[in-house]
């Protein structure tokens, strides 16, 4: 049996904390063996640095995952070969990094982790480059049979549940589990599909509780009030909260269980 802690979008500085403050008792607690984060918002809420992965791997998370963010610091660019981080695997070939990672658990084998990037109501010109996520998983496992892991998991970084439901039920049987990314809102559909893979629509963050997905009340609601420009200002101080899932994989790569595990530090 194989258990894997998987967090959602790691928002800004209150997200790192509530990461430290949460993560080494829920390890403790659940005799967790690998915690995977998306991380392509822990650098002043859009982006990645190596110092503050860094900063998360001390704390106990293993691997990460990202999205359309993810280059917004280009110094990750020249680094990211050498870190536990995947970027998504249906961007060009040519684009630094690898869209998937391999992390080694010793007796208990190799997880493989993938990295998707959804196309559907995706505005951002980041996501403009990405290819069909399905022919992407597709192509991958062309090049990596699944039987050589102890367990896939696909992290599906996407607007709509739709797309994100969709590819696990593609995924149904191939892959341990498809977990959701993006939205920063944690959705309570979690299940184990008929073929035995774990699916949760989006897992959702550790950020600002009080807060619009991360960002500070007032902001986004004159964005949403007047036609000005706004500058995103992310809240770096107050209530934290911990979005998770905990999901437990079994013979032949097969989900046994997937339940949230969420925290609120006020």
């Amino acid at each position: 049996m194989i258990k894997i802690l998987f967090i959602g979008d790691v928002v800004a500085k209150l997200g790192r904390q509530a990461v430290a403050e949460a993560l080494p008792r829920i390890k403790e607690e659940n005799k967790v063996d690998l915690v995977l984060a998306n991380a392509e918002n822990i650098l002043h809420g859009r982006g990645v640095s190596a110092d503050r992965l860094e900063e998360l791997r001390l704390v106990g998370v293993n691997g990460f995952t990202s999205g359309d963010h993810i280059f917004r610091h280009r110094d990750i660019i020249s680094v990211i070969d050498d870190l536990p981080l995947a970027r998504p695997a249906n961007y060009p070939e040519d684009i630094p990094g690898s869209g998937i990672i391999e992390l080694d658990l010793g007796r208990k084998g190799i997880v493989l982790v993938v990295n998707l990037l959804g196309l559907g109501l995706m505005s951002s010109p980041t996501a403009s480059p990405a290819s069909c996520p399905f022919r992407a998983i597709d192509k991958i496992f062309r090049e990596c049979n699944p039987s050589d892991y102890s367990a896939v998991i696909v992290d599906i970084h996407a607007e709509t549940t739709a797309e994100k439901a969709a590819l696990a039920w593609y995924l149904d049987g191939r892959v341990s589990a498809v977990v959701g990314t993006h939205t920063h809102v944690p959705t309570c559909d979690q299940r184990i599909l008929p073929k035995g893979t774990a699916f949760v629509s989006d897992v959702g963050m550790a950020g600002a509780y009080d807060s619009v997905l991360g960002v500070t009340k007032e902001v986004i609601i004159e964005t949403l009030m007047y036609p000005y420009p706004t500058k995103f200002e992310w809240v770096e101080e107050g209530a934290r909260v911990f979005n998770s899932v905990l999901i437990e994989i079994g013979k032949n790569r097969q989900a046994v269980s997937i339940i949230r595990i969420d925290k609120t530090f006020l």
